[in-house]
């Protein structure tokens, strides 16, 4: 009878077992007087994770070498700083030494009984260069460049260790049911991060994002603000299930997903989310996506889809605004990523396509924001727009949203819109009631056989493009009421809703008196 590898000796983690392990190394992270809530355990969580992930993976590799002598096997990480060498042994490195293992510049390397000295864990990984067969640790380097151990004890640093050594990566299986839990723990890490001004993008509009969207394989799809990568993700998903071929899955591995995330949180668990989806070496941009200058965006750097939840409300420092355009310039980070898009989307046939949400004040706003509803008109093919029902970032900002659809192909004849209505009976989303995808099933209907009804109907640009007699733009107004709409959609808002609606008309009407005093007095 042949022997069982070591890999098939090893039992199966469940999924109940795996809850069950988290849900032990967290309570002993709790016992850690350095760590203060989940925003810095999971962090800590997140990198232990990652590095027996990422040693599993090169376990599979070297010995899916040895079967094809061809293949050379180029290591990503390198003796003693593997997990095997330093975490595997339950009774190994712990207290001080560990934390000095982990955190100093220069430490007494595990195994050589103090004889030898050389950089520390951290250290070695952030210095780490991309080398051929082994492209990943350039991606190591990213993730550790901004990681800080946050536990002040060596001793429960241990325990948390020997607790994730009992998680095994050695199966589709078991993949998957680690990115099922990871995906609770993605959630988990929003709800905290939203308590400090951080909202990320229900999976329900994602999906029905990419859906709609349609990336194809051999496209290169684009989230310049992708936090912890709810589009890259869904899209690489998309995107996998059309590969048929060595190559195509060479193609899907090497020039498909692209993002950017400047936060050092995001970044560490986009780049892990993604490692679980199959995606072998994210290329995630680890600064800020607005710091080039706009006018020196090459063909190069164009993309073919770009799908994105970029940050609104915020302002950017003055040294972003400075990449924009004079007559562009706004700290309003919202109209700086509409900028971005519309610059990095491709230009030769066919041409680049986009989804992105933004607030109501993008809509209705006037001045700088309406030149450049402008140009996207009068540059684009901004042919949809989707409107949300109130709610679908509850619990954290219940700023109504829209998504624009819109291509690089020709410029703007007509605008399709669909108001997303609430589910029957329903007043708004709430966190524990989120918006599900099936609530996207009548606009899915709808998309590809367009028909005016209650919920859609369509403007033409020369409707929303309102010029004076000389030529120069009065105002571009996205912000249309529904006109087949049944009913008053105001009578569902929440108060606070209402109240900040009537806002928007009385600013609305203000300004809209404001022109018709400057045309009477020059006239």
């Amino acid at each position: 009878m042949a022997r069982k590898s070591k890999a098939d000796a090893t039992p199966l983690t469940t999924a109940q077992r795996l809850g069950a392990i988290i849900k032990s190394a967290r309570k002993i992270m709790r016992k850690d007087k350095g760590l203060s809530g989940d925003l810095d355990r999971l962090p800590m969580l997140t990198w232990i994770m990652f590095l027996k992930f990422l040693d599993d993976m090169e376990l599979a590799r070297e010995q899916a070498a040895k079967l094809t002598p061809r293949e050379k096997y180029v290591p990503a990480i390198e003796a003693p700083y593997r997990w095997r060498d330093w975490a595997a042994e339950p009774t190994g490195l712990t207290g001080p030494d560990l934390l000095a293992f982990i955190t100093n510049d220069q430490v007494a390397l595990p195994g050589s009984g103090g004889k030898k000295r050389g950089p520390g864990l951290f250290a070695y990984l952030r210095s780490l260069e991309p080398v051929k067969g082994a492209e990943r640790r350039e991606v190591i380097s990213n993730i550790f460049s901004r990681i800080q151990n946050r536990m002040e004890s060596g001793y429960l640093l241990r325990e948390v260790i020997n607790k994730i050594h009992e998680i095994h990566f050695q199966s589709s299986e078991e993949i998957s049911t680690l990115g099922h839990l990871y995906e609770s723990m993605l959630r988990e890490m929003r709800d905290a991060a939203g308590d400090s001004g951080e909202f990320y993008t229900p999976r329900a509009v994602v999906r029905f994002i990419v859906e709609v969207m349609n990336p194809r394989l051999g496209e290169t799809v684009l989230d310049p603000a992708c936090g912890t990568g709810g589009f890259l993700a869904a899209a690489f998903d998309h995107l996998k299930k059309q590969c048929r071929t060595v190559q195509d899955r060479a193609r899907l591995q090497r020039e498909s997903i692209e993002g950017g995330e400047p936060k050092p949180l995001p970044y560490l668990l986009v780049q892990m989310n993604l490692l679980l989806h199959g995606l072998e070496s994210p290329r995630i941009d680890p600064l800020n996506s607005l710091r080039h200058k706009l006018g020196d965006i090459s063909d190069s750097q164009r993309v073919d889809v770009i799908l994105t939840n970029p940050p609104f409300g915020g302002e950017e420092e003055r040294g972003i605004v400075a990449n924009f355009p004079a007559d562009r310039r706004t700290a309003e980070t919202a109209l700086l990523f509409l900028q971005l898009l519309m610059r990095r989307l491709r230009k030769v046939p066919p041409p680049g396509r986009a989804a992105v949400v933004v607030p109501q004040g993008v809509l209705f706003g006037d001045g700088l924001c309406a030149r450049i509803k402008e140009d996207l008109l009068k540059n684009f093919n901004l042919h949809t727009i989707v409107r949300l029902p109130q709610g679908v970032f509850a619990p954290y900002a219940d700023i109504p949203t829209n998504i624009l659809f819109f291509d690089r192909g020709r410029k703007t004849n007509a605008i399709w819109y669909y108001e997303l209505p609430l589910p029957e009976g329903r007043r708004g989303y709430t966190k524990t009631m989120p918006v599900r995808y099936e609530d996207f099933a009548d606009c899915l209907a709808w998309w590809k056989k367009r028909k005016e009804n209650e919920r859609a109907w369509k403007v033409t640009a020369a409707d929303v493009l309102k010029y004076d007699d000389e030529g120069n733009l009065l105002a571009c107004n996205l912000d249309l009421k529904n006109p087949n709409a049944l009913v008053d959609e105001a009578e569902h808002l929440p108060p606070a809703a209402l109240i900040r609606r009537i806002v928007e008309r009385e600013r609305e009407v203000a300004r809209l008196m404001g022109e018709i005093e400057e045309l009477v007095g020059a006239a």
